[in-house]
């Protein structure tokens, strides 16, 4: 009992780390929706490279006081409308499109937070966020995004399905696939700048990622692996802030490395349950009763 009241239940007594583990929550439940898509679409470097375009527009609200979120919003608008312009005009792979633009957002927004007062600070701010520093304000905001995101994907879940089955199975179908695609970039990018906060543009994809590939070793059904993943993410999130509350780390990486070693020991179990079942000697269907087969 000592254990849980000093371990558990006391360091959330604080109201500032109420807030944490609320905002760390919602983001979590964003994530583990649009991270399944993610996964599941192979969209990892999309989501990095969001996570990273988002700089130069937070860079920029910092530095006139301006919101973040709202500039790290219209930052990563315009790097997804840069993506999909340099595929359709300039006959570029869509990874390579979005190397480039990665390269270029990431560039642009050290150049802009070189221009602060404050560069060393406002710098490891917008790398590694800080979820302590949740306002009353982010949490509605990052409420509203809960709510819009999980419409968006409950609207388009049969296009968002067909398009990851075969796009051209879903164009045939008239599913949509472009507006599904557009759709899923939608998200990723709600569920970045949601999660910008909590851990930063560095380690955004830890929530994003790690939990949906949790529970993709678990269940191939979409819906239970999405309520799955958000729940890891709400349990990542909890055992994150512990961990930084007792060691003294920052909140953010500690939240994000909890996520990452959930999905290591999610993958090592299902590996040794799948080793044990099939070391386990299995029964001769031709022996009935003890009788051995003829």
């Amino acid at each position: 009992m000592t254990f849980l009241t000093r371990g558990i239940l006391e360091p959330f007594a604080l109201d500032f780390l109420q807030r944490a583990l609320l905002g760390g929550a919602l983001v979590a439940i964003l994530c583990g929706v649009v991270g399944t898509w993610v996964v599941i679409r192979g969209m990892a470097f999309l989501g990095e490279a969001l996570a990273h375009g988002m700089l130069p527009g937070v860079a920029l609200a910092t530095v006139i006081g301006a919101p973040v979120l709202v500039g790290g919003a219209l930052s990563a608008v315009a790097m997804s409308l840069g993506i999909a312009a340099l595929q359709r005009r300039g006959r570029l792979s869509y990874d390579t499109s979005i190397g480039l633009l990665f390269v270029a957002m990431l560039a642009l927004g050290v150049v802009v937070i070189s221009h602060s007062g404050s560069f060393a600070t406002d710098a490891t701010a917008i790398l590694f966020g800080d979820i302590l520093a949740i306002a009353p304000v982010d949490i509605a905001l990052l409420a509203g995004a809960v709510v819009v995101g999980l419409g968006v994907a409950w609207a388009f879940h049969r296009p968002l399905v067909a398009l990851a089955l075969d796009p051209r199975v879903a164009a045939v179908l008239g599913l949509g696939p472009r507006s599904a695609q557009a759709a899923l970039v939608g998200l990723v990018t709600l569920a970045v700048v949601a999660s910008y906060q909590a851990v930063g543009s560095l380690l955004v994809v830890g929530l994003l990622l790690a939990p949906a590939v949790a529970a993709g070793h678990w269940t191939a059904r979409i819906p239970t692996r999405m309520a799955l993943a958000a729940a890891l993410g709400v349990a990542s999130v909890l055992v994150g802030l512990l961990v930084s509350w007792h060691a003294a780390t920052a909140a953010g990486a500690s939240v994000a490395a909890t996520a990452i070693a959930v999905a290591l020991l999610s993958g090592l179990a299902r590996a040794g349950l799948t080793a044990a079942r099939s070391g386990r000697p299995r029964r001769d269907p031709r022996v009935v009763r003890g009788v051995p087969a003829l």
